[in-house]
């Protein structure tokens, strides 16, 4: 998962990608690809997927079993069915 910061420059890297009048996929998100590889080294090949490793995008820990919830908003987490009562 990336934070704040490496997100930041992961999302400029994949708008860039869009930008370069390449066909080959891999080729246009060649520094993406490369960066995130070199922060987690991780081999990832899909640039998409890349987007939606944001911590950002996941909740907080769950208050019982300590697993985050799927989003900032959810008030049930799925992996043991808690009901958190405060919402951010």
């Amino acid at each position: 998962m990336l934070d704040k910061d490496e997100f930041s420059i992961a999302s400029e890297l994949y708008s860039k990608g869009f930008r370069i009048a390449k066909a080959d996929r891999q080729e246009r998100f060649k520094e993406l690809l490369e960066y995130y590889n070199n922060l987690t080294g991780f081999k990832e090949t899909e640039p998409n997927a890349i987007m939606h490793h944001s911590l950002e995008q996941i909740g907080p820990d769950c208050e019982y079993c300590g697993k985050p919830y799927r989003t900032p908003k959810a008030t049930l987490c799925a992996a043991c069915k808690n009901k958190r009562t405060t919402v951010e």
